[in-house]
């Protein structure tokens, strides 16, 4: 037996926790944290709860009550302004002042005698003095003499019901007895970029103003302007390492490259180098730095590839054989997602004798990149490495350099996608592109939003990528790129475009295949980089609405509306006094019209109520005044309705 035997209040599923506290759930500063939990107790005892927290940097906890909202259900609040981890935990426990004060109440209403109850009061304060504020020790003191004088009974009675008295029941529980859950939990809270960023891709080779020129930093800062112009604030660049010789791959994947063909950047390492090493085409470390702030200076930061894998000539290969897979022939295993096969890449094999001081070094290409002033990395593949290194690596790069992004480039099985989320990654691409009908979307978002994965998975959108040329944009028109694009910068938070393919409405496929035709992967393509179009000046307008708009910079606000047309998607976002009304037409060639359930009650509007919506791509507005009001889209005009509810 234990001194468990005298805590009454059972303290039992705690919310957010994941995993049964094996994981922190996530946050952004300026958030707050809702946490609810059941409270309960035997017998008819009324019982109290408490919330409690602290900063990893405090050594105190701090509390807020919590309130019952049915069922045994209890839930609070606190404020998250710092970031960093956050620890939380539950207190309940049977309240015995609120329990005699109820009862004393009901008594008194059914005109009973209250003499004892009085003396029972008397002997709850008691215990309250010992935990009570200075200020608050003298009146509790003058009430208990006052509870125990029996020539003073009806104005006894009389502070019983009084205000003095609530404040003491609420602010002094006697905690002897209470019960704390099981696990103390975590929210990590980190930057505001981790939950809102917009991201532009492109391969710094490509960059030259000069057809058939090999593109470099220099030529990168020269389009510095039309990005920003353009309203993004992450740039992410492809590997920007030395590309091996030895396998080296051409124009279309192709086995065998001709003289003078560039290679795959993800073939990374030469006799010049590796992770830690610049292509010399590019220019150098000096260079690099030096376009990291000039972006800067533009408002984008510089995301750079972690890809972990190596060309034949790698440095690692000679220097560490442990850490590849040799084949019994004596040749090394190259990378492989049957059919497809890359030569010229030799994976890390993470299950070798060595493992240890592999993953120092993997660490370290990180640690050098951070002290080169990169704060923000994309992973290439990272659900074909070892999720305990992750899970190492990560935590360890966030706390010697906090604030670190890390996006999960990991197009695979969902639950494989959700554990490296749990591990740390801050954002995850998504299988948004291959999400296009409105039952699709609905489904997807709203498992992203509205289950567990909301606590933990940050969703980050892109309609295509380097990769990825899908089949809803091949060969298709100028209002499904537009279409495709508002949803993923308005539906997400975070959310990238590949270009300028994308803006440039680049189309033509490989093939059979979800890839582009004389891909950038393989070869350096010149662009005109001073091309303008309707899909630059829609970017150019959301991009804008997105930092001008609260509701738009949180993904888990949303919610669908009725729209009585299959080919429309309508969803409404809500961030304070902020509401954003989307409607999109998923149908790329016809007009498409219907009447969209608007959600007043949300709103704060009642029937009948006048108010306006702005279209911020247009910038027409229109006064509404009904629960259902009609919209039609032309994609030959827009196939989008970016609408502003002006109250």
């Amino acid at each position: 037996m234990n001194e468990q035997g005298l805590q009454r209040a059972v303290v039992e599923h705690v919310t957010p926790e994941i995993d049964a506290g094996r994981f922190y759930i996530k946050k952004i500063t300026g958030d707050t944290l809702k946490v609810e939990a059941d409270v309960f107790a035997d017998g008819h005892d009324h019982v109290g709860a408490r919330l409690l927290y602290k900063h990893e940097n405090e050594k105190n906890w701090s509390f807020v009550p919590m309130h019952h909202s049915n069922n045994d259900r209890w839930q609070a609040s606190f404020d998250l302004p710092k970031t960093g981890f956050y620890q939380y935990t539950v207190t309940g426990w049977v309240d015995h002042a609120l329990t005699w004060h109820h009862g004393f109440i009901k008594k008194y209403q059914d005109a009973q005698q209250m003499d004892v109850e009085l003396l029972i009061g008397a002997d709850l304060l008691e215990h309250m003095l010992n935990i009570a504020s200075k200020a608050d020790q003298k009146k509790i003191s003058a009430l208990i003499a006052l509870l125990r004088d029996k020539t003073k009974y009806e104005q006894a009675v009389k502070e019983v019901f009084g205000k003095d008295m609530h404040h003491f029941i609420d602010s002094y529980p006697n905690l002897d007895n209470a019960t704390t859950y099981s696990r103390e939990l975590k929210v990590y809270v980190e930057r505001e970029k981790a939950g809102f960023s917009s991201w532009y891709c492109f391969f710094p080779r490509s960059a030259s103003p000069k057809a058939g020129k090999h593109g470099t930093f220099k030529d990168c800062e020269a389009l510095l302007p039309r990005i920003a112009e353009m309203g993004f604030d992450v740039l992410y660049f492809p590997p920007i390492h030395p590309i091996g010789q030895t396998f080296r791959k051409g124009k279309n994947n192709t086995v065998n490259a001709l003289p003078g063909d560039d290679g795959v950047p993800y073939a990374i390492g030469s006799k010049d180098g590796g992770h830690k090493a610049i292509l010399k085409d590019l220019g150098t470390l000096e260079d690099f730095k030096h376009l990291v702030k000039e972006a800067a200076a533009h408002g984008l930061e510089v995301a750079l590839d972690f890809a972990i894998q190596c060309s034949p000539d790698h440095p690692y290969v000679k220097e560490h054989p442990k850490w590849f897979k040799w084949r019994p022939d004596g040749t090394v295993q190259y990378a492989e997602n049957p059919p497809k096969k890359y030569q010229d890449i030799l994976p890390i094999n993470f299950e070798n004798d060595d493992w240890q001081n592999l993953w120092k070094e993997l660490k370290s290409i990180l640690d050098y990149w951070c002290e080169q002033g990169i704060r923000i990395f994309r992973v290439d593949n990272p659900h074909t490495k070892s999720f305990n290194f992750w899970e190492w690596c990560i935590a360890e790069v966030q706390k010697k350099y906090p604030g670190t992004i890390f996006l999960s480039e990991a197009f695979t099985k969902p639950k494989v996608m959700q554990q490296l989320a749990k591990l740390g990654y801050t954002q995850s691409y998504t299988y948004y592109v291959w999400r296009n009908s409105k039952h699709e979307l609905t489904e997807y978002i709203n498992e992203l939003t509205q289950s567990e994965m909301k606590d933990y998975f940050r969703p980050n959108f892109w309609p295509n990528t380097h990769d990825i040329n899908p089949y809803s944009l091949q060969n298709s028109t100028e209002a499904a790129f537009i279409a495709r694009y508002f949803m993923a910068a308005t539906l997400s938070s975070n959310y990238g475009i590949f270009g300028p393919v994308y803006e440039m409405m680049y189309r033509e496929p490989y093939p059979g295949k979800e890839e582009y035709l004389n891909s950038e992967k393989y070869e350096v393509q010149h662009w005109d980089w001073s091309k303008r179009n309707k899909l630059t000046e829609v970017i150019t307008k959301v991009n804008a609405a997105r930092k001008g708009n609260p509701a738009l910079q949180v993904t888990n606000n949303i919610s669908f509306c009725d729209i009585d047309n299959d080919q429309m998607l309508a969803y409404y976002k809500r961030t304070g006094d902020n509401h954003i009304l989307c409607i999109v037409n998923l149908d790329p060639y016809n007009k498409q019209f219907g009447h969209v359930r608007t959600p007043l009650y949300e709103m704060g509007i009642y029937p009948g109520q006048d108010f306006t919506v702005f279209d911020i791509l247009t910038g027409r507005s229109f006064t509404w005044n009904h629960e259902w009001n009609y919209v039609e889209l032309d994609p030959g005009e827009l196939p989008a309705h970016l609408l502003s509810i002006e109250l």
